[in-house]
């Protein structure tokens, strides 16, 4: 088969020879193969293969836009004598639609316009075939039919539109960015995809390498201050940038970041502060801010007074927000000593860059004047707080103290005083509205209340609105006025073998004066007494005394109790006594001194009980008694059963006194019950409850009975248990001892055995296995003692 192609601009010269060549052999080039052509009626005949050129592939302009279909190239078989007695059959991509073959002349036309960038070659399959015979002359031959690219696609930014930043003041030459561009022609085959970079806008400050399409600065030290914000165009034009070429654009932001370059400047040196002296403690009275043109970080700044003479009165502080300077007062304002103060204030970057150093310092210094302003102020008090004292049980209209308030302004106005009866307390004093003198308004007890709180206040007779307080504490201090007692009741025994100087007690005593006036007590027994026979009193000088006996033996039976009067006084000024009684009790105690018993009474009065309480005990006891005998007379009480019938088949259990006559004594239960459940068939009737409906009488076979589980009789007897009318109308209990049809050993019941022993032969028991082991040992040992 002969291929010819003429369409491939770069094969110019081959395509002349094959027209000259061609004109020898049908206008085309032969292509010749290595081929075996069988003759009918001939025998195989090898002929030597002429050179040519092969042809593998043809090539088809792609964007066609002519009237007439684009010729592709031409089949040519050996075999082709001109006569047209050869078809030429195309198949394989786009054939019959897309590629059209003339089938008596070969010539291939493209019927569409092709594009390279959908689909670059299409692949074919050409055979040479007998018109009459339809028998191929030639083996079906494949060749590619590539699409030939044009400068149709223009050059794309896919990622653009670009948003970039570069810090401000850098090198010239400094790296923003690399932009490429796609182009969708073919880049192997002439300039239609070299793509070549330019700047449309952007210059002078930035500029792009034409093959690279890398941005760099084109300036020496951009200011972000002076300008932040870029915007830049980029072209990239294909044809490697010629003439006719096609472009595309894209847009790059480009954003100077900012770097410390700008130290802070105060806008004025010399600032001007008015603060008002009744500014408190504490609080803000002025800001202050040195501007920097910088941002973020690099416009962080702190403020400090370095020197001036108010740098002990104020301080000052950075906010982070604003980078204000804040001046806040340290100590309190006086218009009468200070009226004016001058700081120096300085203010500093604290985040530095030294690439920048030479454009500092990177602080600036500024200077403030403060100027004190005149409040009219309210009355001062000497003291911030004041502690009196009164003694208690004084007169009232007593002096207790005197408070002092002056107006600290130059007017030095006169002060009025009174007290703010805003509690209680404030009431019990009164002052001298001119002279702020305190008095007492009532008479105090300082065991009561030992110590008052109130608030004086002085106001300005001329303002009165200017009012200031001051808190005053009043002390009450003691007067021994409160005699010595006992520190408690004390239960006193005596033995009735105690012996003479024997201590049977030690007593304390107390004083509600504070330890200046009862510190110190004395203890002796009343003087205006005759001298006691039986009991003495020592001092123990250490505030507390001993109780001792004088004889030998004391008796219950002659007297149980004695009485001892006690004097106590007190070391005060003057000083206070008063006598107290002890009660001293007769008791008989062991060898070791232990009490074993005292006087009825003194037991009785001890223990706190009356005549009264120990009646309401014995009565509850009573109470108790017959209760516990009336529960025990109600259980032996015997209640008629609800069902008498005497055919009554239920279980239940009878009890009587009688020993009866063993297993053989069945009369008081029927024990078929538990034997054969149909034995229990029959209904019963409640003598107290008339049936409504006359119940259906149960019939079961008794094979039905024999063969049903334990599980399925209980559900049937549940079952007519719930639908017969003849049953209590309360819950019941009903129990059932059929033990079923499954064991294997039987019944173990005595019921059904023989009234003999001798006939029973319990050697089965063995065969159970190991559950009946002991009851196999225990029968076995038993029919043992009968054979012997």
């Amino acid at each position: 088969m002969r291929i010819t192609s003429c369409i491939c601009p770069v094969l110019v010269c081959l395509c002349f020879v094959q027209r000259c060549y061609g004109a020898a052999h049908h206008g085309s080039i032969k292509v010749t193969r290595n081929q075996t052509k069988h003759v009918e009626g001939e025998t195989e005949v090898h002929h030597r293969p002429k050179r040519g050129w092969v042809w593998n592939q043809f090539f088809v302009l792609e964007e066609h836009m002519g009237p007439d279909p684009q010729y592709v190239g031409k089949l040519h078989s050996n075999s082709d004598k001109g006569d047209g007695s050869v078809k030429y059959i195309l198949t394989g991509e786009g054939a019959g639609t897309i590629f059209i073959i003339d089938d008596t002349t070969g010539d291939i036309h493209s019927t569409k316009s092709l594009d390279r960038e959908q689909k670059t070659h299409y692949v074919l399959h050409a055979q040479a075939i007998d018109r009459r015979t339809n028998k191929p002359l030639e083996p079906e031959s494949e060749f590619i039919i590539k699409v030939q690219d044009i400068n149709d696609n223009a050059p794309k930014f896919t990622d653009g539109p670009y948003i970039v930043t570069v810090p401000e003041m850098s090198e010239m030459g400094t790296s923003v960015l690399q932009v490429t561009a796609t182009d969708a022609d073919d880049p192997t085959y002439g300039n239609s995809a070299r793509v070549v970079y330019s700047i449309l806008q952007g210059q002078p400050y930035f500029s792009v390498d034409p093959k690279t399409g890398v941005i760099r600065t084109a300036l020496h030290n951009m200011d972000r201050e002076a300008r932040e914000h870029y915007s830049v165009v980029i072209q990239a034009k294909d044809m490697a940038g010629q003439v006719g070429g096609l472009s595309g654009s894209t847009t790059v932001n480009i954003t100077l970041t900012d770097v410390n370059d700008n130290p802070p400047r105060f806008p004025q040196k010399h600032y001007q502060l008015y603060v008002p002296e009744s500014a408190q403690v504490g609080s803000a009275v002025g800001k202050i801010k040195a501007n920097d043109a910088d941002t973020g970080s690099n416009a962080d700044m702190k403020y400090t007074i370095i020197n001036g003479d108010g740098s002990g009165v104020f301080s000052i502080s950075t906010d982070k927000e604003t980078r204000e300077g804040i001046l806040s007062l340290k100590k309190p304002l006086n218009y009468e000593k200070k009226k004016s103060y001058t700081l120096n204030i300085e203010g500093a970057n604290t985040h530095l860059d030294f690439r920048f150093s030479h454009l500092g310092p990177f602080k600036d210094v500024t200077m403030l004047k403060i100027i004190v302003g005149d409040v009219d102020e309210p009355p001062l008090f000497t003291m911030p707080s004041y502690v009196m004292e009164v003694y208690e049980n004084a007169k009232i209209g007593t002096a207790v103290g005197t408070v002092t308030a002056q107006d600290p302004d130059a007017a030095n106005s006169l002060v009025r005083y009174f007290i703010d009866h805003n509690t209680e307390e404030d009431r019990y004093f009164t002052i001298d509205a001119s002279t702020g003198t305190i008095k007492t308004a009532k008479i105090f007890d300082r065991e009561e209340t030992p110590w008052y709180n109130i608030t004086v206040a002085a106001s300005e007779i001329d303002n009165p609105g200017l009012v200031s307080h001051v808190p005053v504490g009043v002390r009450i201090l003691d007067v021994n006025d409160n005699p010595p007692e006992l520190a408690r009741d004390y239960d006193v025994v005596v033995c009735e073998n105690a012996k003479p100087g024997q201590v049977i007690q030690t007593i304390a005593a107390t004083d509600k004066d504070n330890s200046a006036n009862g510190a110190r007590f004395h203890f002796s027994l009343d003087e205006g007494l005759s001298l006691n026979p039986n009991f003495t009193l020592r001092d123990n000088e250490d505030n507390t005394a001993s109780i001792l006996t004088r004889r030998r033996r004391y008796s219950r039976t002659t007297q149980d109790i004695y009485y001892l009067p006690v004097l106590i006084s007190d070391g005060g000024v003057p000083p206070l006594s008063s006598s107290s009684t002890l009660t001293i009790r007769v008791c008989v105690c062991e060898r070791d001194g232990r009490v074993r018993t005292c006087h009825a009474e003194a037991f009785l009065s001890s223990a706190g009980l009356s005549t009264g309480a120990l009646i309401a005990i014995l009565l509850c006891v009573v109470i108790l008694l017959a209760i516990v005998v009336l529960f025990i007379t109600l259980r032996r009480s015997k209640k008629e059963p609800l069902i008498i019938s005497e055919e009554d088949v239920r279980e239940n259990v009878v009890t009587y006194d009688d020993e009866g006559g063993g297993e053989e004594d069945t009369e008081a239960f029927d024990i078929t019950a538990l034997r054969n459940p149909s034995a229990a068939e029959e209904l019963k009737y409640r003598r107290d409850v008339r049936p409504e409906v006359k119940p259906v009488p149960r019939h079961h076979p008794s094979s039905s009975l024999d063969s049903i589980d334990v599980q399925e009789f209980i559900k049937q007897r549940l079952a007519e248990a719930d639908v017969d009318p003849s049953v209590p109308p309360y819950d019941s209990l009903q129990t059932y001892a059929y033990e079923g049809h499954r064991s294997e050993a039987g019944s173990i019941s005595s019921l059904d055995s023989a009234t003999t022993h001798s006939d029973q032969d319990y050697n089965y028991l063995g065969d159970w296995g190991p559950e009946f082991k002991k009851l196999a040992e225990l029968y076995g040992e038993i029919e043992s003692e009968r054979t012997t």
